[in-house]
């Protein structure tokens, strides 16, 4: 089951709280006040009266060039100048290197009920910053049904019909070692067009439910090793039942892939009968699928080999 959502948005007091920001206008509530885009903008032209495609959604950075060109200004200018920046529905400004704006420009700032904030970090690397962070958390995003962990570091997502032995798949992968993300909902991020993140809901983080067994708490039980908040899926695990009339691919020498968001992972379906050891069978693949990122591919190697073979016995019957 697939749940599709589109963009979302952020509370301004989550990015305050996570960027450790200090509110200069507490007399303005924050309470449904929303950050909706992942971009920033630095208002250097709409300082000097340009505000033709000013980006006012987005959130707003003043750094060391903008303060000190407003420090410069006259009064009746910085006025001027205040009054028109501030009649935007900007989500908010933002002060970089401990600058402190003048009064007047709180003042203002308060009757067009603008927040702004203080950060002592500087302009570069506060910016790359929050923009890594609002990419992540503006990312358009997806539920689906299935079990994510991290194997020798690749994200593998497992997916099947229920019941057909996923979350016993990865609490075995789990004591041989590895990490859980989420079981039975995983939330995908679409952070890059090369790059998913998954993540598991804030109410079954760190849970596993095993039939017969009931809900397993895997912090609890196996150590903070054995979980992890967030993980990029490198690699999908279909799971299915045995069906011996199906042709199933035994070289691997062309990847399948499916689709998330429009990114496409590779995937391997695994055919499950009695007596194959899941766990195993994750971590091969796995392993095989950091060989083939790093430049090796069994597959073709094989089929290299036999090309050679074939060659040379070829060659070996002209000579005769």
């Amino acid at each position: 089951m697939k749940k599709e959502s589109i963009m979302g948005s952020v509370e301004l007091q989550k990015v305050a709280e996570k960027m450790n920001l200090k509110n200069l206008t507490p007399q303005i509530g924050l309470l449904g006040k929303e950050v909706n885009v992942p971009d920033i903008n630095r208002p250097a032209l709409q300082l000097t009266g340009f505000f033709e495609h000013f980006e006012s959604d987005r959130v707003q950075v003043v750094g060391y060039v903008e303060y000190t060109y407003l420090q410069k200004l006259s009064d009746d200018r910085k006025e001027e100048v205040y009054q028109s920046l501030l009649s935007y529905p900007v989500p908010c400004i933002i002060f970089c290197r401990d600058l402190m704006p003048d009064q007047r420009f709180l003042e203002i700032a308060v009757e067009k009920d603008v927040p702004i904030f203080l950060t002592d970090k500087t302009t570069s690397s506060f910016m790359a910053e929050i923009i890594r962070w609002l990419n992540v958390e503006l990312a358009p995003c997806i539920s689906i049904h299935g079990v994510l962990v991290d194997v020798y570091g690749v994200g593998v997502l497992i997916m099947g019909e229920s019941g057909i032995g996923k979350s016993e798949a990865a609490l075995e992968l789990i004591k041989r070692g590895h990490r859980l993300v989420t079981d039975d909902v995983v939330e995908i991020r679409k952070v890059s067009d090369d790059t998913l993140v998954g993540t598991a809901p804030d109410i079954t983080r760190h849970f596993i439910e095993l039939r017969g067994i009931g809900i397993v708490d895997v912090k609890t039980l196996f150590g903070v090793q054995s979980v992890k908040e967030t993980q990029t899926i490198d690699l999908v695990i279909t799971l299915e039942d045995w069906n011996k009339d199906k042709q199933y691919d035994r070289l691997g020498l062309e990847e399948e892939y499916t689709e998330f968001l429009g990114n496409r992972v590779v995937c391997h379906s695994i055919p499950i009968r009695p007596g194959r050891n899941l766990a195993i069978i994750v971590e091969s693949a796995s392993v095989n699928h950091r060989q083939k990122q790093m430049g090796y591919n069994a597959a073709q190697e094989l089929y290299r080999r036999v090309q050679e073979s074939l060659t040379r016995k070829e060659e070996k019957k002209k000579d005769e």
